[in-house]
């Protein structure tokens, strides 16, 4: 089993600052990195401890690239529920990134297959992912890639999970009649980053990280593949690593 890091019960502070000073030494080790963000619940603390660490002693973002792992489908870019917006609103804005080093796949498109591989063929371009900070579905999901997702896949447009779906509506007040999706990185993708920081907080997540590092390595739960990874670090509240 690999190894895994735990906060004090009730001091989330210290882990948001344990994740964020995981992307703060990644850019200051190397200013022109290439790093993927997550969003929900766990990270958006996370990113914006990177933006107050920032202020309080400022290094250079400017030749970085940022870009999310996924995005929602059927929204626009600029709605509340949209990564694009939470990520700008978290911590891209605030750290000044242009637009040229923040990369998003879209929420809206006329051929997300050209999308996908013009978004892949850029990272690659830019030299691959350094570092990717991943968040983790309850039902062990990473990105869109829902249980089931082969291990092979690449970016790609994928349905929701109806949990899910719903939660996001809920939170973005999506009416039902539109579509929702999810276009994301591949697990093939994800697992070809150099460093994978796996952040879980709560213990609705307990069952699931136990299953992630502990159960076998299988399709039916995506994150399972973080076993095999040759750099990945789990960051965990206590909750969250109850059952360990």
């Amino acid at each position: 089993m690999k190894d895994y890091w735990i906060t004090t019960e009730t001091d989330e502070r210290c882990f948001d600052e344990a994740a964020a000073r995981r992307i703060v030494e990644q850019l200051k080790r190397k200013p022109d990195s290439v790093v993927g963000l997550s969003t929900g619940r766990t990270t958006g603390n996370m990113h914006r401890k990177v933006v107050e660490l920032w202020n309080e002693e400022p290094f250079d973002v400017s030749r970085a690239t940022f870009f999310g792992v996924d995005e929602v489908v059927g929204v626009p870019t600029d709605y509340s529920g949209a990564c694009y917006t939470m990520l700008k609103t978290e911590i891209i804005g605030a750290l000044g990134i242009d637009d040229d080093h923040f990369l998003m796949l879209p929420t809206e498109c006329d051929d997300f297959v050209l999308a996908c591989r013009h978004f892949t063929d850029e990272l690659c371009r830019r030299g691959g992912i350094d570092l990717l900070m991943l968040g983790l579905g309850e039902n062990g999901h990473l990105g869109f890639n829902q249980p089931g997702t082969p291990f092979e896949s690449r970016a790609w447009v994928t349905d929701m999970n109806p949990e899910l779906e719903q939660r996001i509506r809920r939170e973005t007040q999506t009416p039902a009649e539109k579509w929702l999706g999810g276009v994301t990185l591949g697990l093939a993708d994800i697992f070809e980053a150099r460093h994978i920081v796996l952040v879980a907080k709560g213990e609705n997540k307990a069952e699931v990280v136990k299953q992630m590092l502990q159960g076998p390595v299988t399709t039916q739960l995506p994150a399972s593949m973080l076993q095999r990874h040759p750099n990945c670090e789990f960051l965990l509240d206590r909750a969250s690593a109850s059952r360990l």
